[in-house]
């Protein structure tokens, strides 16, 4: 895939949709006639542009020199983003009470005391409206300002009021930060590791979960209050792979949601995500049912004319319903139907990729070889583990690099690479001892495919047999059933042992789990 240009100014431009350039050309003409300013030149120039190119904007814009580039790329930027800030206002509360705090400002410039007195009580007002508590803070700190300096008369016992307003609002805000402190740190430490592995970290998440999570009473909070506590618990029991626990918390993320429906436009990228992660857990429950029913919830959403649209939410929205599609391929053993939308997934990709965190992509490389693999196409899936394993920040997300070169090792066997084999073994191993990421299961498969060189044609079965009953055993084990998760080698032996396919073995298990 060609690598798009890391030119913040031109990544910007080429995101504009046609009625944001549209406003952005009345917004640089409100004053009058934009001919001869350069940085419309500028812009028309790199509009024009597949891939930026300094010696190309030049020669479109010839009065334009080498030396004022920087200052008019900066220019540009400003004026671009100014642009969008009054487009997308009408869908962003948070741009219209700043703004209201802006006018304030200039009230009280003006010695309109009074004035900006009223305008900032309607600030409070509507912040409270849409949870916006650090905003009522700020309309608090600048009414403070006024009274303090001038004798307004506006109420009586004023001072009081609004000194414990003040006091409530730091109260809320710091039980607000406590909350999503916890759920941030949480939601770090599965990015970096993902489950955990044994018991040693089972106690240290939960030493970590009792530690950082304030006390909190779920009647008593707010929207936001509520939220991060249930995105806490999400996270916990996650990381514990205490899946029945993560789905009450994550259905009480959604059903926030349900019961304020206004907050579904003002803060679709979280509800969205309560959707992702509901479906993520049941996925792991493999309750089809449900996952099912909420999939269709997230593709209605996102189908609906009349939500409000942004390119973040489009973005998190193609990530989550392509994400939960292949995993419903997963469940059905439909992995050769599911190679069907890997063109239009590598597209999207590319269109979002200057917006997408490496994190995302690697989950979807991992997914698009797991639907190779499961095909039975396993060069191809092959190539696009190669694509994890050669990715260098290993501090992102280290079980899933564990676990492609697991399946990279099997896909090697089933491929037919002997020769290269027992190298892969070697330098895998070697790879998670380094990660400290040893498991019983993976120690087994190693063994496995290290003497698989050795065994006769006709025992090849009962050697299947065998280590399926090994992996069943350890499978049992909750605190060691964590690289299950990630590679349903339990089907692929089954798949060995009876010689059908592996999509066939998973449609099998489809049709008893349904």
């Amino acid at each position: 895939m060609p690598n798009r240009s890391t030119e913040p100014i031109f990544q910007l431009i080429k995101s504009l949709t046609r009625s944001e350039k549209r406003h952005f050309r009345l917004f640089t003409n409100r004053q009058g006639s934009t001919d001869g300013l350069k940085f419309i030149q500028l812009f028309d120039a790199l509009e024009a542009l597949e891939t930026y190119d300094e010696a190309q904007i030049l020669a479109h814009v010839p009065s334009l020199k080498r030396v004022q580039l920087a200052n008019l790329k900066a220019n540009l930027y400003k004026q671009l983003l100014s642009s969008l800030r009054v487009y997308h206002a009408g869908q962003n509360p948070d741009i219209q009470l700043h703004e209201q705090l802006d006018y304030a400002r200039v009230l009280y410039n003006k010695g309109f005391y009074q004035q900006s007195l009223r305008m900032l009580e309607k600030v409070k007002v509507a912040a409270r409206q849409v949870e916006m508590p650090h905003i009522v803070l700020l309309a608090l700190d600048f009414e403070k300002l006024i009274e303090s300096q001038y004798i307004t008369r506006s109420i009586k016992d004023r001072a009081e009021t609004l000194a414990t307003e003040a006091v409530d609002t730091v109260e809320h805000l710091s039980k607000l930060h406590e909350l999503s402190n916890a759920s941030l740190r949480l939601y770090g430490l599965y990015l970096k590791a993902g489950h955990a592995r044994n018991r040693a970290d089972h106690e240290q998440i939960s030493r970590f979960f009792r530690e950082n999570l304030p006390p909190f009473e779920d009647s008593k909070g707010g929207f936001f209050e509520k939220l991060y506590y249930y995105q806490a618990h999400v996270w916990y029991y996650t990381l514990n792979q205490d899946f029945r626990a993560c789905y009450r918390y994550a259905q009480k993320w959604v059903d926030l949601f349900e019961q304020a429906p206004h907050m579904k436009d003002l803060q679709a990228m979280l509800y969205i995500k309560g959707l992702h992660n509901l479906l993520a857990t049941l996925y792991n429950m493999l309750y089809y049912s449900k996952f099912r029913e909420v999939l269709n919830t997230l593709e209605e959403f996102a189908a609906n004319q009349t939500r409000r649209s942004s390119p973040n939410t489009e973005i998190l929205l193609f990530q989550y319903i392509y994400t939960n599609r292949i995993n419903a391929y997963f469940l059905e053993g439909r992995f050769t139907e599911g190679l069907e939308i890997v063109p239009e997934l590598l597209e999207n990709l590319e269109h979002f990729k200057s917006q997408l965190d490496m994190h995302r992509t690697l989950v979807f490389y991992y997914k698009i070889a797991s639907l190779y693999f499961g095909s039975g196409y396993y060069h191809k899936a092959i190539e696009y583990l190669n694509l994890i394993i050669q990715h260098k920040d290993l501090s992102l997300r280290e079980d899933l690099q564990c676990f492609a070169r697991i399946l990279n090792l099997i896909a090697h066997y089933e491929a037919g690479e002997d020769a290269s084999l027992e190298y892969q073994v070697r330098s895998v191993y070697r790879f998670l001892g380094m990660m400290n990421d040893q498991q019983p299961m993976q120690v087994e498969i190693f063994r496995f495919l290290r003497n698989v060189g050795n065994i006769a044609p006709n025992q090849v079965r009962e050697a299947f047999m065998a280590l399926r009953d090994k992996l069943m055993v350890i499978a049992a084990d909750p605190f060691e059933s964590r690289p299950f998760l990630y590679l349903d080698i339990i089907s692929w032996l089954d798949s060995k042992i009876t010689n059908v396919p592996v999509q066939e073995i998973m449609k099998r298990k489809f049709l008893l789990m349904k």
